[in-house]
Parts: structure tokens; C-alpha cells; sequence
């Protein structure tokens, strides 16, 4: 486990979440997500306003939304009992993925690029044996080359779906800051007035 968890902190070192520098790769993230795991998962936290922290215009938000609210979440375009009919279980939501399993974004990069075609001839996956979710990138049969592309998307993804778990993490680093800051000023400010009234009573 402790292996387990120390190869997920690596792999999240790989994805940074919310700097300024990282919104190129959250944005290609955020269009995998939005256009291919959307179709069948959904992303309730996630508003169409906060797209906007991850390097949209709001002209571009505003073309996906049509006429739904900057307020609303992503739900899954595919019904729920559609998805009970293909996949015998309802997707699951992916705001919180990334802290719901242990590994984090490495997981979810893991689980996706996991496809194998297996000695039957039957699709499985290494991450996950089982897994009810199709080879939506088809990387089973992918060659090198796409299988390379296929990954880098998959990379992108994982790091916007990491972001997703905790959208307003760099906000409070910053606020962190400003407090910290505060108090050392704080700080100071009353060790001179100590100065001062112990100086008094001298």
C-alpha cells in the first residue's frame, strides 16, 4: 500500500494542479473530459463557470452551455437507464475521483490506458479486471504511435479530472499566503509593543 500511495504522489508530481503555467494541459484535459467521459459520466461539482479557472474564454464556455446556466454542473449526456442497459450499472460520477481512489490521478491514468486484448481474444484491463467502462479510446488495438497519442490525451485528462476533486486548492494556497503573511506582521507588531510597555515598567 505504502508503495502503492508513494507511486501515486510521483505520478501527481507529473500532473500539477492550477497553476497558471499547467492551464494549457487542464484546458486539452478539459475537452477529453467534457467530450469523451461525459458521454457517460457525469461531473456534479463541476460548474460550467469554473472552466473559466482552467483557461477558458468565457465566449467559449458560452458555446458549450447554449442556453443552460453558467451555475450548472455536468451531467452525464447518456440517461441513466440507458447506461443501466449497456453497462449493467450506472458510471460513476468523476468530480471526486481522483481523491475517491487511492493513487489519485495515476489511477484514473492507469485504469484508462489499461486495455488489453487478453489470450480469448476479449478485451481486459490491467487496473482494473472486470472493469464495466469500454475501451472508449480503443487503445487495446492501438499501434505505437497512437497508443502514444492516446496516452498523452489520457495524461491531460487525469491531471483536469485531479484539478476537478479540489477546484478551489490553488485559491486557498493563495489565501494561505496572505495569512501567513499577516501573522508574521502580526507577530511583529505585537513583540514591539511588549518591547514597548516592558521598557515602561523598568
Amino acid at each position: 500500500m505504502r508503495k502503492s500511495i508513494l507511486a501515486g504522489l510521483l505520478f501527481s508530481l507529473m500532473i500539477p494542479v492550477g497553476h497558471a503555467a499547467d492551464q494549457a494541459q487542464l484546458k486539452r484535459g478539459a475537452h477529453v473530459a467534457l467530450e469523451v467521459c461525459n458521454g457517460c459520466h457525469s461531473l456534479k461539482y463541476i460548474k460550467y463557470s469554473d472552466l473559466l479557472k482552467v483557461g477558458f474564454t468565457k465566449a467559449e464556455v458560452d458555446s458549450m452551455r447554449g442556453d443552460k446556466p453558467m451555475g450548472e454542473s455536468f451531467q452525464s449526456q447518456m440517461d441513466a437507464a440507458t447506461e443501466l442497459g449497456m453497462f449493467g450499472i450506472v458510471p460513476p460520477d468523476l468530480s471526486l475521483m481522483a481523491k475517491a481512489r487511492e493513487g489519485g490521478a495515476k489511477y484514473i491514468y492507469e485504469l484508462v490506458t489499461g486495455f488489453y486484448t487478453d489470450s480469448k481474444g476479449q478485451t481486459a484491463n490491467h487496473a482494473f479486471q472486470g472493469v464495466k467502462m469500454p475501451d472508449v479510446f480503443m487503445i487495446a488495438q492501438a499501434d505505437a504511435a497512437s497508443r502514444k497519442e492516446i496516452e498523452g490525451k489520457v495524461r491531460d485528462a487525469a491531471a483536469f479530472l485531479n484539478w476537478a476533486s479540489d477546484p478551489y486548492a490553488e485559491e486557498r494556497v493563495t489565501l494561505g499566503k496572505y495569512v501567513i503573511g499577516y501573522f508574521f506582521v502580526l507577530t511583529f507588531l505585537l513583540y514591539l509593543l511588549k518591547k514597548k510597555i516592558w521598557k515602561r515598567l523598568k
